[in-house]
């Protein structure tokens, strides 16, 4: 089951790899392009020349490649790897074909440095940047021999190479910040305002996964509803504040009780609904009993005064409550409407004890 934060933030950056796969081939058809366009604008007889075209027949049948047949197609990282890695050598080797260092072709290499930022992390893009760093010099020997490599050849370089370095630094930056905010903004849409548990949208998805897995395996889970006795009769004697303060209360309560495996969610108002995993009737039973006993033992203090909480709980369990979630959920709703006829004290009263 994905109710731990951490395995769902892998999910999620799994599917942004996967969706960024899709556009790696249209940044490596741009690159195709620019190359093509520079090769024959500028330098036509170049282009014509039989090592040229081989590198960029070559390069356009890697594309093809991994664009329609899809190696690594179940390994997103190894496959955005190799087609930067391809990326590389194929403007290496242009370049070794094109004047070398002293080609604006050379500017080219930011797109596998940013692509690597991007999709990659910090270490992928530091290790493209260190091979552009090394290619530098391999190109100045290749197109001119080692007696160019002076000092005012490496005065040059480093003149060269800072904005690479720059442009690396500043894309990964961002990307971790970017990364950050959305991390946020995740919590934020998964959780109850009030309380600060799981919100029903967040309840759904991860209840619907583990229903799937035990349906799969044929293992139990169970649900229980939890229902505040006299929420609103609180509201109206002490006011909101108050009945605010309960509900976090209970909801620190059920949160100490369960499991990190578990899922403690807000079902609205005064009720909370908790899945737990792999759990059969007789364990959400005792589950059950022992929420009522903690809340009862839970007091609130409200204009010297103590009131005493007290919860109505009902549990249900996957598959003697019925087949899908939506029936268990409804079973352990029926059943905390029982336990509330059986323990409610009459109507509207609340347990007060004065300090």
């Amino acid at each position: 089951m994905s109710g731990d934060p951490f395995e769902r933030g892998l999910e999620i950056e799994k599917a942004q790899l996967r969706g960024f796969a899709r556009s790696v081939s249209e940044i490596e058809w741009l690159l195709l392009i620019l190359v093509v366009l520079y090769l024959f604008f500028v330098n036509p007889a170049l282009a014509r020349s039989a090592r040229v075209l081989g590198a960029l027949v070559g390069f356009a049948a890697f594309v093809l490649v991994f664009r329609y047949a899809r190696p690594f197609a179940t390994r997103i990282h190894i496959k955005l790897t190799v087609e930067i890695l391809g990326m590389f050598a194929f403007l290496t080797a242009v370049l070794a074909l094109a004047g070398g260092v002293r080609s604006p072709l050379m500017n080219l290499y930011l797109l596998p440095i940013v692509t690597a930022a991007l999709a990659l992390g910090k270490r992928a893009t530091a290790l493209v940047v260190v091979l552009v760093c090394a290619c530098y010099p391999l190109l100045e020997v290749l197109t001119g021999g080692t007696e160019r490599l002076t000092a005012d050849f490496a005065v040059t370089a480093v003149g060269v190479l800072a904005p690479f370095l720059l442009v690396a630094f500043c894309t990964t930056l961002l990307v971790e910040n970017i990364n950050t905010a959305k991390q946020r903004i995740r919590a934020l849409s998964d959780r109850d305002e009030l309380t600060a548990i799981y919100n029903m949208r967040a309840f759904a998805r991860l209840a619907e996964q583990e229903h799937e897995v035990a349906s799969r395996t044929e293992r139990p889970y169970s649900v229980l509803m939890v229902d505040i006795e006299h929420l609103k009769a609180l509201n109206n004697t002490y006011g909101h504040e108050a009945g605010n303060r309960a509900v976090k209360l209970v909801a620190e309560a059920l949160q100490r009780l369960t499991r990190s495996t578990d899922v403690v969610a807000r079902f609205g108002g005064d009720e909370f609904i908790v899945l737990l995993a792999s759990a059969d009737r007789a364990a959400a039973e005792e589950v059950a009993q022992r929420i009522r006993n903690v809340v009862f033992a839970t007091t609130l203090e409200v204009d010297v005064k103590m009131v005493r909480l007290k919860v109505n709980v009902g549990a249900a369990s996957f598959p003697e409550g019925g087949n899908s979630l939506q029936a268990v959920m409804t079973a352990a709703d029926r059943m905390m409407y029982k336990d509330k006829e059986l323990r409610d004290p009459p109507k509207g009263k609340l347990v007060i004890q004065r300090l």
